[in-house]
Order: C-alpha cells, then structure tokens, then sequence
C-alpha cells in the first residue's frame, strides 16, 4: 500500500510547488456552485467544468473505482521582461507566456508512473473539463481559496497552474484540514479588477472578465475594449495586486518573446501562421479571424494612426472578407482617428449590421 508521503515526495522531485492527496468522493458544495452560477448567468458562454458539472464535480465518473486524487500545483510566475519600444506590443498573460500546462504534466506523469509501477490506474487530468481542478487542490489543503476566485498556495501565490493524478490505488493519508483564509480583510484583487468581474469576494462574473471575453466568440463588448489595454491574451491584474505574489522573488521570464507580441506582425500573418503561433492559446472555433479581432482591439488601444505601417495594415482589414474583422478593423480606424480609411467600404460592406453598429457607435479618439 502507498503513502501519500512517498507521492508528495515524488511530486516535488519533479518540481512542483505543492502536493496534497485527497479522496475521490464527489464535489458536492461545487456542483451547486457551479450550478448556481450558470443560472445566475455568470458563466457567460464558458463550457469548460460549466458544460457538464456533474462530471467535472465527481471524479468517478472518470475512473469509476477512483479512491483518490493527487493534486500538484506548478509555479508559473515569472519576472515580466522590458517591453520593445520600437513598435506597438500587447501584452500575454503569465500563464500563457510558455506551455507551462506541459511542464505540469509531465510531473504528474511522474506521480502516475509510480502508481502504474505499483499495480493501480493512474491518468492525469491537467486543463481538462473532467474536473474543477482548484475544488481538488482546497480539499487536499494546499491552499485557500481567494477572493479573486484563485487558490492561493502558502509561501507560492496564486500563480500556480493545479492538476491531479486520479487513482484506483488504496493511498494511506490522513484527510487535510481546510486552510486558514488568507486574505482576511484584503480587497485589492476585487479593487484592482479592470473592469469589475470579482463581484463579490470568490466571485467572477464571466461577462465582464477580460480573460474569458479574450476568448469568447462574436463581437468584443464595445464598453471593455478601451480597458482592455494591451492585453492580447489572458489577463493578470487581480493576480498581480495579490499581496502574496508581490512578496516572492519570482523566476526569470523565459524570453521577451514570450512575454510580448508584436501587434502589427500579428495581423499581417496568415490564417495557417497565427494557428501555428498561437495555436497553443484558446481560439474559439480555431478561427484566427478571433485573434485578429483581439488584435484590432489592441491596436485601437496602442497603436498610431500617423504610422504608414498601420495605416497599411488597417486598409487590408477593411479589406477582409470576414465582416467580424471590418467591423473591428472599423472600430480601430476611427479610435486613432483615421477615418480617411473608412472610404475604402463597400456598400456591401456599409449595409452589414456588425460593420454599421461599428460606424454608428461613439468612439473615443487616442489621444
């Protein structure tokens, strides 16, 4: 029979910040969350743990004779390297910045391997709707949960990426005591929210949260574009106030390249050349027409109207045969107030309702 000793052992071996066992009954309290949630409308048009809480809430209906779960956290923050000056450059959240999910899943891999050697099933579940990952790690006592909704890990912080090893093998451990609430009276990731999605301490209204609408399909909502800033994908704000992750020596960024991408480069690529850069973030639909949208929003943010490259570039999306792109290539034309471009449309074009809610709508000029 295993211990969990031997297994946290064999988690932090292979590099990860925490490691708690836990049992595999099902997450009851989370299923009526979760539930509660999508009623309320909170969830937006996230699937994800959303598109089958039952499942995602009850471990056994992955691995039906499932005793337990070896949860691991991975430790994804990073020293954000100078941004390049030479040109507009949007920001990619810490998360995103290198495939950290691959180095979560190959520590877990190590765990699963010691239990394969012992006789028992082992899979790794890391970034998977099979499981609300960060419901594991709070029962296993790695962490609180936070008021930004993320589960903060003593002495690690928030920015950690959580996966577990769900097993049919008979662990020996005694069940963790649910942590002590870190936060205490501390408000600063509901304050430092840019657009207000923690509603309530550990509540995040998908709607409004930069991140998920990142991600989201159909039209960016005209009233968080300006605050979306340069954020091309992902969004750190509530972590980045976080006492906690403040207070750490964080690691060395891997490189500035995967930190920041060039705004103008990204949309002169091709559909076949955005899907292979950037086909590691979520893309709805996998239409690269969605990072271009993310990307105009970006450049009506950063960009400069006067420059002839992005003159160049803005002519070529009014151009674009997606009218989602038009519309939005029409949004950022107008915000670094060269509205000379917009001659280019066709009737065609003007008679399309994304393109005409675009003309129609008041923007604010960059000043």
């Amino acid at each position: 029979m295993l211990g969990a000793a031997e297994l946290i052992d064999v988690g932090r071996a292979a590099g990860l910040a925490a490691v708690g066992v836990t049992h595999a009954e099902p997450f009851e309290n989370t299923f009526a969350d979760l539930e509660q949630r999508k009623t309320q409308g909170l969830s937006a048009q996230m699937q994800f743990t959303y598109r089958n809480p039952v499942r995602s809430t009850n471990p056994r209906l992955t691995m039906v004779d499932a005793t337990a779960l070896v949860v691991g956290a991975h430790d994804y923050q990073r020293e954000l390297p100078a941004r390049p000056v030479d040109e507009p450059t949007a920001r990619i959240a810490t998360y995103s910045s290198e495939d950290h999910y691959a180095s979560l899943r190959e520590a877990l891999k190590q765990i699963a391997v010691v239990l394969q050697g012992a006789g028992h099933k082992a899979v790794v579940l890391a970034d998977e709707n099979n499981l609300v990952d960060r419901a594991v790690a709070h029962r296993a006592g790695i962490g609180w949960w936070g008021k930004s909704s993320n589960i903060l890990v003593p002495g690690v912080g928030s920015m950690v990426l959580l996966g577990s090893v769900l097993t049919n093998a008979p662990i020996t451990f005694e069940e963790a005591e649910p942590l002590a609430d870190g936060c205490k009276t501390c408000n600063k990731c509901l304050h430092g929210c840019p657009t207000g999605a923690i509603i309530e301490p550990g509540t995040v209204d998908a709607n409004k949260c930069l991140a998920w609408l990142l991600q989201a399909s159909g039209v960016f909502p005209a009233q968080y574009r300006e605050l979306l800033g340069d954020r091309i994908y992902g969004c750190d704000d509530c972590q980045d106030v976080c006492p906690p992750n403040q207070i750490r020596r964080k690691k060395p960024a891997a490189s500035g390249e995967a930190a920041w991408v060039s705004i103008l480069d990204m949309l002169e690529l091709s559909d076949e050349a955005l899907l292979q850069r950037f086909g590691r973030w979520y893309v709805p639909h996998r239409d690269p027409n969605y990072l271009r949208r993310n990307a105009l929003v970006v450049l009506g943010n950063i960009g400069r109207g006067e420059d002839q490259r992005t003159a160049k570039i803005l002519t070529e999306m009014l151009a674009h045969q997606s009218t989602l792109v038009v519309a939005h290539a029409v949004w950022a034309a107008r915000r670094l107030n060269r509205n000379d471009l917009l001659g280019s449309l066709t009737r065609s074009q003007l008679e399309d309702s994304l393109v005409s809610a675009e003309l129609e709508r008041p923007v604010k000029v960059l000043e």
